[in-house]
């Protein structure tokens, strides 16, 4: 019985593997078909050969070099900033013995669940106020502000992980409160900033609805924008979308990987520890 339930446990995690993994599996097999393949019917799910020339005509007749640029621009500053203020906020709450510190948490998690929608015309009207409207700048701070509840509550699940004790002792030995911070506790929660700092990245990279609402002109556009904008009323360009959605998928890919063991770490610690 044990055996057969452990059969069928992985034949429905494979089952669950590849429904996840296809679409992106299809959409990379689709950017490397020869353009005449892509839309051939019956459908060819095998390229006959490999070919780059949907990633050649991407760059050729698109600035999408300049699209990923923007995107790595807004999403590494974006990311840089909410993860400063949620490394000091959360370094804060965790230290703190009020017992307010229960529902300021409750309160950022509340504000995480708050669509970003609700709040785009009055901060649009704001921005367009400040000449912020199709500049990276008014992006940049949107997205600052998006992630900073969520990563101070992972902040501070990794802060609260560190004995008091160190920043005592590191105290006690001539430093003030930012030394031991920045000298003793930041190199030990290492792994977690940087884990506080890949969420907020992938979070920045992925987005479209802010950026497609704040940036107007195209040499200004984001990956996310970049490929809506090739979806137009004269049809799609399948082999064109798909390159460029592989190229916008590295990068997150690659940033999740390294981090998501840290993630859900910090997620749990943040949510479970007072």
């Amino acid at each position: 019985m044990k055996a057969a339930a452990r059969i069928i446990k992985w034949i429905l995690l494979l089952m669950y593997l590849i429904f996840a993994i296809f679409p992106v599996l299809w959409i990379f097999l689709t950017s490397i078909k020869p353009p005449y393949e892509v839309y051939t019917f019956p459908v060819k799910y095998i390229p006959s050969h490999v070919s780059f020339e949907n990633y050649k005509k991407l760059f050729t007749y698109s600035d999408f070099g300049r699209y990923f640029l923007n995107s790595t621009i807004v999403a590494s500053l974006s990311s840089f900033i909410s993860t400063f203020f949620a490394m000091l906020a959360g370094y804060s709450l965790s230290r703190s013995k009020d017992k307010k510190v229960y529902y300021i948490v409750l309160f950022l998690f509340f504000a995480q669940m708050i669509p970003a929608y609700l709040v785009m015309i009055p901060q649009y009207v704001m921005f367009s106020r400040f000449h912020l409207i199709d500049k990276l700048l008014g992006v940049i701070i949107v997205y600052s502000g998006i992630g900073a509840s969520f990563s101070t509550i992972m902040a501070r699940g990794f802060f609260a992980r560190i004995p008091k004790e160190l920043e005592e002792a590191a105290m006690i030995d001539g430093c003030n409160r930012w030394q031991a911070l920045f000298k003793v506790i930041i190199p030990l929660v290492l792994p977690g900033i940087s884990a506080v700092f890949s969420f907020s990245f992938v979070n920045s990279w992925n987005e479209v609805f802010v950026a497609s609402l704040f940036l107007n002109t195209s040499e200004k556009y984001t990956i996310p924008v970049a490929l809506y904008s090739f979806i137009s009323k004269a049809g799609i360009n399948w082999g064109f979308l798909s390159a460029g959605l592989v190229i916008a998928l590295v990068p997150t890919i690659i940033v999740f990987a390294f981090a998501q063991k840290y993630i859900v770490e910090g997620l749990t610690q943040g949510a479970t520890k007072f």
